[in-house]
């Protein structure tokens, strides 16, 4: 295969040492993730590749060339991060579907690994030539689909891409699963339910006093808080109108954490807002728990989610949630919460559930501290990696 203009972050296979690519003892697991930026799916593969030093090693394909998860993985000699040259086409041909080949079949997987939608046509071309034990992950959906609106093109696509015998689906919400059992039409045997989990000690941590500095608080304000990433699914025009629509008392501040395309138009809805003095934006943070000590409530105004990890963190650091009803997040919560996870068209609502809790330190206080026990007992990072390790281990066969 010709590889010029292949680049590597983190370690070139030409250069690294022949065991390390040839040690059957040290299965090799391939992802293809149609962007390795931070989020949910990539904290989790940290956090497993992280846990299992030593017994897998690990190549990432970042198919839009954002490798800035690399930053997560703390081991180095097992982990790469494979660049592929040129633009990734959105409707791959024959070319492209052999040239996926070529590339798998130069990494000789022991298990494939693909992401969500846009990493199916590799899925594809596992099941048909390459033929590795595969699994796939789907956490959710971009702007153009839902839970109540799939396009009925990519299911009967996702039917021939992961129906084969070697793939296994897995995702992490209820809600999920039975979209993928039900409206896609897979077998339960080839489905396997598995909870995000989180290392919960993190986010007993102080915050940052360098971000508690852009934040401004000023003395009496309560912090109204989300991390996100700033996309059209996220809907944080919604978070902005009903912080707005708060009363004036108590004082409250609304912080928005996080970076990405809808950046520019959400400064200039919150301009355009009557609470625009108290709209901060303070970019992406490296960790969430340098934020969330921040906060007083968390909120999230997704249309669509499934589980995500920034309700957990937020659980994890004694926070009350309020959000849209969308996804696991009603059952993730401790059951006191949950009136005040709402409908995700109820605006009103949401801003009636912001407004109770900002009034009620008390409580704030008991529900953060019920959401805190409850993400400790049933969502602790290493029930998740064990899981994934049986999973892993149950996978491999010989090359």
């Amino acid at each position: 295969m010709d590889t010029r203009g292949e680049t590597s972050i983190g370690a070139c296979y030409d250069q690294a040492p022949a065991d390390v690519l040839t040690n059957p003892r040290r299965p090799h697991l391939v992802h293809v993730f149609p962007s390795f930026g931070v989020g949910g799916q990539q904290v989790r593969l940290a956090s497993i590749i992280n846990r299992l030093t030593g017994k897998y090693r690990h190549t990432v394909i970042a198919l839009d060339r954002d490798a800035s998860a690399r930053s997560l993985i703390t081991i180095g000699e097992e982990f790469w991060v494979k660049i592929l040259a040129g633009r990734q086409p959105r409707f791959p041909g024959p070319w492209s579907l052999h040239r996926f080949h070529a590339v798998l079949k130069r990494l000789t997987p022991t298990i494939l690994l693909t992401y969500n939608w846009g990493s199916t046509e590799w899925a594809l071309v596992n099941r048909f030539a390459l033929k590795r034990p595969h699994l796939h992950f789907e956490d959710g959906f971009g702007p153009d689909e839902s839970i109540v609106r799939q396009l009925r093109r990519r299911i009967l696509f996702r039917r021939v891409a992961l129906g084969g015998l070697k793939t296994r689906i897995v995702v992490p919400s209820q809600q999920l699963l039975h979209l993928v059992t039900g409206t896609w039409g897979f077998d339960q045997k080839s489905v396997l339910h598995i909870p995000n989990g989180i290392d919960c000690d993190r986010f007993s941590a102080a915050s940052d006093p360098k971000l508690a500095a852009l934040v401004n608080r000023q003395a009496g304000e309560l912090i109204i808080g989300t991390i996100a990433a700033l996309r059209p699914e996220k809907n944080l025009p919604r978070l902005i109108r009903s912080f707005a629509a708060l009363p004036q008392a108590p004082k409250s501040r609304l912080v928005i954490v996080g970076d990405g395309p809808e950046r520019i138009r959400l400064e200039r809805i919150a301009q355009e807002s009557s609470a625009r003095d108290r709209i901060v934006f303070i970019g992406a943070v490296s960790s969430a728990e340098r934020a969330l000590g921040l906060f007083d409530v968390f909120a999230v105004t997704s249309d669509t989610e499934q589980m995500p990890y920034t309700v957990l963190e937020a659980m994890a650091a004694g926070l009350p949630i309020v959000a849209t009803d969308v996804g696991d997040i009603s059952t993730m919560v401790a059951t006191d919460n949950r009136t005040f996870i709402v409908p995700s068209q109820d605006e009103s609502r949401f801003v009636q559930a912001l407004t109770t809790l900002t009034r009620d330190r008390n409580l704030r206080n008991r529900i953060g501290l019920l959401n805190r026990e409850r993400v400790h007992r049933e969502y602790g990072i290493n029930k998740m990696i064990a899981a994934y390790d049986r999973l892993f281990g149950s996978c491999q066969q010989p090359p």
